[in-house]
Formats: structure tokens, C-alpha cells, sequence
């Protein structure tokens, strides 16, 4: 064990390579796929046809498809047609589009799932279109679609390890080296999972705080929050003290009162 900890304290430079590519890959995919999902979700939600019937080819397209096929024809196609892309922006390209049509269809279900009455209610103010959107429904439709949006970008975090496949050193392929430099596959990939559960941790509490900024600016609170939880916590604490209370009062009346009941008979 001593050994393995001076091996990987040697090797923290590369792992930290590593590391720095899965990080570029996750943030630069993330904002990729949020981006391709805000115009196919909106897309397929409008009311004209040559709108929405590509968007929905197009999301059915890449949901239905691999995303390692997608990326071998990022990185091995299209330099047949003539279109040499670097790994990294294949590896970003690939994690944006499959992720981001996984993502509109939250977009889509978000914006429809908006109270009905929101929608009428922008409508009796005169509000165009655009103005109705932004101003009115997608806003409400970001606080729904934050923890859902959340979920898949963990998984495109993990989905970025497939880029070891098109030569990138992402955390995967590092982890695969500090396995043959140590020769103990238990330690190695034990580390994989920390530094990958670290940086998923860290995605999911940024984007819980997106969640309680959207809550908040449409003047709700966040379901299940930590003032929730504080508040159900000392509401069971006040019932149990409570009953103990009552529990004890009824002790004390039961005593002497028994006892008068027998003399008087």
C-alpha cells in the first residue's frame, strides 16, 4: 500500500492532465448539450410544422444512435469528407449532441408541463410570442427542468470516458496507466471512482443552486430544501416533546385520582 501512495503521488502530474481533459470535456459538453437542447425543445413545442418536425427528426436521430458510433464518425468520417476535426472538439461534439437531445425532450416537457392558466394568462396580457416565453412560461419551465437537466449532465461526465477511444488522455485513460504502473487494479480504479464521484458531487451541487436561484426568483421554495428539512425535523421534534409531555401530565392525574376514586368506595 505504501508503495501504491508513492506511485500515485508521482503521478499526480499526469493524473491532473487527466483530470483538466474530463473537466474541459464535461463543461465545454455541458454548455454544447444545454444549448442544442433550449433551441430543439423550443423547436419541438412550436406550433409550426417546419419547425417542429426537423427538431424532432433530429433529436429522434441522435437519442436512437451510439455515442461512441457518433464519435468514430466525428473523428474517422469526416476526414474521408474532407473535414479534419481535433480530438477534443470531437469528443465535445459528440458528448453535446447525444446528450443534448436527450436533454430537449426535458426542455419540451418542462415548457408544456406549465400550468395551463400561465398560458392563458400571458395570452389575456397581450404579450407576443416571444415576450410570452421569456417573460411568463420559461422561467417556470427552467425551475422544472433543472433537476432533470442535472441527472444527464452526471451522465455526460461519465459518458466523456469514451474518448480514450479517439487517442485523448482523459481521467480514464490515466487511471488505466496508474493501473500498470502499480499493478494493483483494486487501488487504481478506487481512485477513478473518488475523483469521478468528487467532480459529479461538485456538478450536482452547482446546479442545485441553479435550482434554488430559479426557485427563488418566481418566489418559491426549492421542494425538499434544507429549510424544509429543518422545519420537519423540529416539528417532530415539538410533537414528540409534546406527547411526553401529555404522557406525563396523564401519569400524574391518573395517580391521585385512582386512588380517591378507591376511598370513596
Amino acid at each position: 500500500m505504501t508503495d501504491n501512495i508513492q506511485k500515485l503521488l508521482n503521478f499526480l502530474p499526469q493524473l491532473w492532465e487527466g483530470v483538466q481533459t474530463t473537466l474541459i470535456l464535461t463543461i465545454l459538453g455541458s454548455i454544447g448539450a444545454v444549448v442544442i437542447a433550449l433551441v430543439l425543445g423550443l423547436a419541438m413545442t412550436s406550433t409550426h410544422r417546419w419547425l417542429r418536425v426537423p427538431a424532432r427528426i433530429i433529436v429522434e436521430f441522435f437519442r436512437g444512435t451510439s455515442l461512441l458510433v457518433q464519435l468514430f464518425w466525428l473523428f474517422y468520417v469526416f476526414p474521408l469528407l474532407g473535414v479534419d476535426l481535433d480530438p477534443m472538439v470531437c469528443g465535445i461534439g459528440a458528448l453535446a449532441l447525444n446528450y443534448g437531445a436527450y436533454s430537449a425532450e426535458v426542455v419540451r416537457s418542462s415548457i408544456i408541463t406549465v400550468d395551463k392558466g400561465q398560458w392563458e394568462g400571458a395570452i389575456a396580457l397581450s404579450l407576443s410570442p416571444t415576450r410570452r416565453m421569456t417573460r411568463v412560461i420559461f422561467p417556470q419551465a427552467w425551475a422544472l427542468m433543472i433537476p432533470s437537466l442535472a441527472t444527464l449532465l452526471i451522465q455526460l461526465l461519465k459518458g466523456s470516458a469514451v474518448v480514450s477511444f479517439i487517442t485523448l488522455q482523459d481521467l480514464t485513460e490515466k487511471i488505466d496507466q496508474l493501473r500498470q504502473s502499480t499493478n494493483d487494479t483494486y487501488f487504481s480504479f478506487t481512485i477513478g471512482l473518488i475523483i469521478y464521484f468528487v467532480i459529479a458531487w461538485l456538478l450536482q451541487e452547482f446546479m442545485n443552486f441553479l435550482e434554488r436561484r430559479a426557485t427563488a426568483r418566481l418566489g418559491r421554495r426549492r421542494p425538499n430544501s434544507r429549510t424544509d428539512r429543518r422545519a420537519t425535523r423540529r416539528d417532530a421534534r415539538e410533537a414528540l416533546r409534546q406527547d411526553r409531555l401529555n404522557s406525563r401530565l396523564r401519569g400524574a392525574g391518573a395517580g391521585p385520582g385512582s386512588g380517591n376514586a378507591g376511598g370513596g368506595l
